[in-house]
């Protein structure tokens, strides 16, 4: 699985670098957002989807374990630049009424930055 992570400011933004989130990496992926979330301590995430063009249940689990760890520790989470057959998947399973989607990282950040 290949991914970045970088810091801005007191915000993670954590992009993945996978055509494709679905059962091949989601294990993986719940993996890292687990060390990133529970033992890095991170309470301000952005996950970036810019380069992710296909996505399914699997990955849309993984994205959930995220959220309810960040959640437990109060904390906020992101969902920025999904394609647009991603962002069609995000509105009809309804996880656009659990994490907030932005256009891009940097509205993302705007938003997290208050």
């Amino acid at each position: 699985m290949n991914f970045e992570t970088k810091r801005v400011g007191d915000i993670t933004v954590f992009k993945l670098n996978e055509k494709r989130l679905d059962t091949s990496i989601s294990g993986l992926l719940k993996g890292e957002f687990t060390m990133i979330l529970k033992v890095e301590g991170v309470n301000k995430l952005i996950i970036d989807l810019s380069e992710v063009e296909s996505c399914d249940s699997s990955g849309l689990s993984a994205i959930l374990v995220a959220n309810r760890i960040i959640s437990v520790n109060e904390g906020q989470i992101r969902l920025a630049a999904p394609s647009e057959k991603v962002h069609t998947l995000i509105r009809i399973t309804q996880l656009d009424r659990v994490l907030p989607v932005t256009d891009t990282v940097e509205h993302a950040l705007a938003e997290l930055g208050k």
